[in-house]
């Protein structure tokens, strides 16, 4: 499946009333998901992101922009974001199984529709853009509102589509662009100024070079006459100071282009760098919008990695670190189940084994249910004896006089909770498995054809149903070389926590063996059953040999 997203930003922050019939539209499509609604009262602005299949997102979009013509009126717009239309943009960012220059061609078809069907002049920007001048949105929104209808006589801004000065609705950007952050910096001041000397310093395009070096002194201009910039710190970043009357602060206004170049914990930090040099301090973040997991992972570890901690804790911790880190909870409470992108569009409806409280699955696996079985359960603990690897692997990392081997431990638990994270999902992959053979035998066979169909299908069911528990043999195997590290060379305080993930890891291995040998003999291919059950019982073997050699380990320790 194709998934494209789409980031209009509407010129209304104030009417709820207003911004609900345009998100409505939005709603009204089969096949596409709203995923977050940010009005801003100060900006007057609405950053709206939902997500879909191509042709369902460009119904959504053309008919929020629709609406959006009709509801709102340039000609009374004020807001302290630059602006040019009822839709000022409208981005469509490529987010699985879609190319940058496929997502412009959608980019293409629906500025053309809007532009003929509503009359409002289009300009193509960024991957969708039609010449060089027009990739960066700060061109073609230069004079902003006001200064429009005279800049569409120019020729060099003839719109893309449409044709002439709509006074209500004004222009819109339409583009294809890669993930954008939006990311407001609060400073301990009110000056719009200061801000923007920090801004200044920030953004890539930076500040014109002046005479004597100072602020104010006469810009130094080219052999052409040109003003000469001085290259900002940050890579594919945009930056303006501004005041935010709601809040009474100052913020340095970013727009993140390219998070590869500059990540999100990266342009927090300069910025806290530059605000110190002007004076200032730095109280807080905030997000407008939605951002990727990874980017608030990533920002959790490097802030960890600063305060030589370990990185290997749960997904939730290092969000929390994240969180508290660049304050992005100052403002506004951040709750990530509505602003990271993968966590909005989990599907409520779909219940996962792991979700459940202990009770809770213990409950439904002694239920008259056949799944979850032994399979989910032996993955269940595999997890567990990572856990208690990495958990002291983590009691390590920070032991008193170990401060040197940090490092060291942090390493293995970051081996400790990938390998958590992949035996947990194992868990709810095993009750699927039990599912599919289920709607194999369900198959009709009343024909030979159906016959044949329904006899393919139960077989490769059934070799999936093989497939899942053996990587729980695999990768609860792979759990004792962490505990074995954790006995020999771990904080000595928690040697039988180790040695109990051992005797985790071993049950795990012979649990899911157990699933292995039962599900091969259903298969009709011997000799790929012969094959699947000798290498569960080679590992097996040599997990009945780890768990012995590693609670000898831990006896030893105990003397």
């Amino acid at each position: 499946m194709q998934l494209i997203e789409c980031v209009p930003n509407f010129s209304e922050g104030r009417d709820l009333s207003i911004i609900k019939q345009i998100t409505d539209e939005i709603e009204s499509v089969e096949g596409v998901k709203l995923l977050d609604v940010d009005p801003g009262k100060a900006t007057n602005r609405t950053v709206v992101t939902f997500v879909g299949e191509p042709a369902p997102v460009i119904e959504a979009a053309f008919l929020a922009v629709e609406m959006a013509s009709k509801l709102i009126d340039m000609s009374k717009h004020n807001g302290e974001h630059p602006r040019m239309g009822a839709t000022d943009v409208c981005p469509l960012v490529p987010i699985a199984n879609i190319s940058m220059e496929q997502t412009a061609e959608w980019a293409h078809k629906l500025g053309k529709r809007i532009g003929e069907e509503l009359s409002v002049p289009i300009f193509l920007y960024e991957a969708a853009a039609t010449n060089e001048e027009r990739r960066n949105l700060a061109n073609i929104r230069a004079g902003e509102y006001e200064g429009m209808e005279e800049k569409l006589k120019l020729d060099q801004w003839k719109p893309d589509f449409g044709q002439g000065f709509n006074s209500t609705a004004g222009v819109t950007a339409v583009g294809a662009r890669d993930f954008l952050i939006a990311y407001n910096v609060n400073l301990n001041t009110t000056s719009t100024r200061r801000a923007n000397n920090v801004a200044f310093d920030l953004r890539e395009n930076g500040r014109l070079k002046r005479e004597g070096g100072s602020l104010t002194g006469k810009p130094i201009l080219d052999k052409n006459g040109e003003a000469l910039r001085e290259a900002g710190l940050l890579k594919s970043v945009k930056a303006i100071g501004w005041y935010i009357d709601e809040y009474g602060i100052a913020q340095i206004s970013m727009n993140l282009t390219d998070i590869q170049a500059t990540p999100l914990h990266i342009a927090f930090d300069k910025a806290v760098e530059r605000a110190h040099h002007w004076g200032m301090r730095v109280t807080g973040s905030e997000l407008v919008g939605l951002i990727p997991l990874k980017c608030m992972l990533d920002a959790g570890k490097y802030f960890l990695k600063k305060q030589r901690r370990s990185t290997g804790i749960s997904e939730s911790e290092i969000i929390k670190i994240a969180v508290r880190s660049m304050g992005l909870d100052e403002l506004s409470p951040f709750d990530p189940e509505k602003k990271i992108i993968e966590y909005v569009m989990r599907d409520a409806s779909q219940r996962r084994l792991v979700d459940m409280d202990l009770t809770g699955f213990a409950d439904e696996t002694a239920s008259e249910s056949p799944a979850p079985g032994g399979g989910s359960v032996s993955a269940y603990i595999g997890s567990l004896s990572a856990s208690l690897a990495g958990m002291v692997a983590n009691l390590s990392s920070h032991k008193r006089g170990w401060d040197e081997r940090w490092e060291e431990f942090s390493t293995w638990a970051d081996k400790a909770q990938a390998l958590q994270t992949d035996l947990l999902d194992l868990v709810d992959e095993d009750t699927l498995a039990f599912g599919r053979i289920m709607e194999a035998f369900s198959l009709p066979k009343d024909s030979a054809e159906e016959k044949k169909l329904r006899r393919q299908a139960i077989e490769d069911a059934t070799i999936y149903a093989i497939d899942i528990p053996m990587k729980t043999v695999k990768k609860s195997f792979e759990c004792f070389e962490l505990c074995r590290v954790m006995v020999e060379t771990g904080n000595p305080n928690s040697v039988t926590d180790a040695g109990v993930g051992a005797l985790c890891a071993k049950t795990a291995v012979h649990g899911a063996y157990l699933n292995v040998k039962i599900n091969a003999v259903g298969l009709k291919d011997k000799e790929v059953a012969a094959k699947y059950i000798d290498e569960a019982q080679k590992i097996l073997e040599g997990a009945i040999a780890e768990e012995a050699a590693i609670i000898k380990l831990v006896e030893a320790k105990m003397v």
